[in-house]
């Protein structure tokens, strides 16, 4: 297997309810899993080929909870890449290179088995992780945008963590509100002011890197 490591941040909207019962290995709060996710990498490489300052992106959705599978998934490249780099990205974001059960991109792989066309096309990512702000715009595919939950009667924001110390995405994501927009091919029509999550990705081809994660 090739070598890899990225550490990014990455900003996900899907359609279950604040906090997202999926974390919690308990079903999806309306018995299917939809999501948009942008990731953009801060540093990254794959063996001797740079994925500094690249982002990728997907849709996917399952018609039950995810590991039940049949899902769909489409990754987007970004389009800045060259081709070394968009194979390496590939092949990060669809689970290759990488041990079993390692990352949820392996996950996700195994339980999508209708994977659509790759897109290479621009990225518009920025993410605040502290703020818990953010927003993925993907031209013909989505636009997502993040913000913090709010208490509904008072309308002060609302602070709140998902901590998983053995988790194959994510170790500590701070939880906000995502609305997405969707004009491509797979529809997210119930993403609108539901569960999202902002954390770093700090992981290689054998899992979440704990020392920094």
């Amino acid at each position: 297997m090739t070598p890899w490591e990225i550490d990014a941040l990455e900003l996900a909207n899907c359609n279950c309810a604040f906090g997202c019962p999926c974390q919690f290995l308990s079903l999806p709060t309306h018995g299917h899993c939809e999501a948009a996710v942008g990731i953009l990498i801060n540093k990254g490489r794959y063996g001797n080929v740079s994925l500094d300052g690249l982002s990728v992106a997907f849709t996917a959705s399952w018609p039950g909870a995810i590991h039940q599978g049949n899902g769909t998934i489409q990754l987007i490249v970004d389009d800045r890449a060259t081709a070394e780099q968009r194979t390496a990205l590939e092949s990060i974001f669809t689970g290759g290179d990488t041990e079993d059960m390692a990352t949820v991109f392996w996950i996700f792989d195994k339980m999508a088995p209708n994977r659509l066309e790759t897109l290479r096309l621009p990225i518009d990512i920025k993410i605040d992780m502290k703020a818990r702000r953010g927003h993925v715009r993907v031209p013909g595919v989505f636009d997502t945008l993040a913000e913090p939950v709010r208490n509904p009667v008072t309308g002060a924001e609302v602070h709140a963590r998902i901590d998983l110390p053995a988790g194959f995405e994510f170790r500590q994501a701070e939880v906000a509100n995502g609305t997405t927009t969707t004009s491509g091919a797979i529809s997210l029509p119930k993403n609108k002011g539901t569960h999202a999550h902002i954390c770093r990705l700090y992981m290689n081809g054998k899992g979440v890197i704990d020392h920094a994660a």
